[in-house]
């Protein structure tokens, strides 16, 4: 029988061990959803389990891929994401940190909603298909990975000097700031 969610785990012989032990437990999951729009394919990683006096520090490395539409040329893509963060689960109210993590009575730790959220804010804010992506043409919307519409200005060529895209209604601006000698 498959564990439902395998980012949960049982963490009581650390609850019970001394302080200085550790544990590394490793993930390898084909798919998982973490959230109804976030879904991770082919996640990897591992977490370390520290138990200190005040309670258990959990390490945790994980990498997949995800869906994504490309910031260029809008196309779906597969894209690696990967994360690294530590918390603290406290055992008590006096030793919680500022993310208020406690160890629950049922000892059982889910790290499904921490991996989300640190997943989520390393995501590339421009996510691109692959770094030399030629994007849509601005006048016909082409995508210019797959033909070339023929139009002359494309997002990957220089744009036009700036005397040639000056509105006439600040030329008197200009002559501020540059004085004609």
């Amino acid at each position: 029988m498959a564990k439902s969610n395998p980012l949960r785990i049982n963490v009581g012989f650390l609850v019970k061990a001394d302080a200085g032990y550790s544990r590394t437990i490793e993930f390898d999951v084909g798919e998982m959803v973490l959230s109804e729009d976030f879904t991770v394919t082919e996640l990897k990683g591992s977490v370390t389990f520290g138990r200190t006096p005040q309670g258990l520090v959990a390490q945790v490395t994980l990498s997949g891929r995800t869906g994504a539409d490309c910031a260029r040329c809008l196309e779906p893509f597969s894209l690696a994401i990967a994360t690294e963060f530590t918390e603290l689960y406290a055992f008590d109210e006096r030793s919680v940190t500022d993310s208020q993590l406690l160890v629950p009575p049922s000892h059982q730790i889910d790290l499904a909603p921490l991996a989300r959220e640190y997943l989520l804010l390393d995501l590339p804010i421009t996510a691109l298909c692959r770094p030399d992506c030629k994007g849509l043409c601005v006048e016909c919307g082409t995508n210019l990975n797959e033909h070339d519409c023929g139009h002359a200005q494309h997002p990957a060529e220089p744009d036009p000097s700036p005397e040639e895209t000056q509105d006439p209604r600040f030329a008197a601006l200009k002559d501020l700031l540059d004085p004609k000698e």
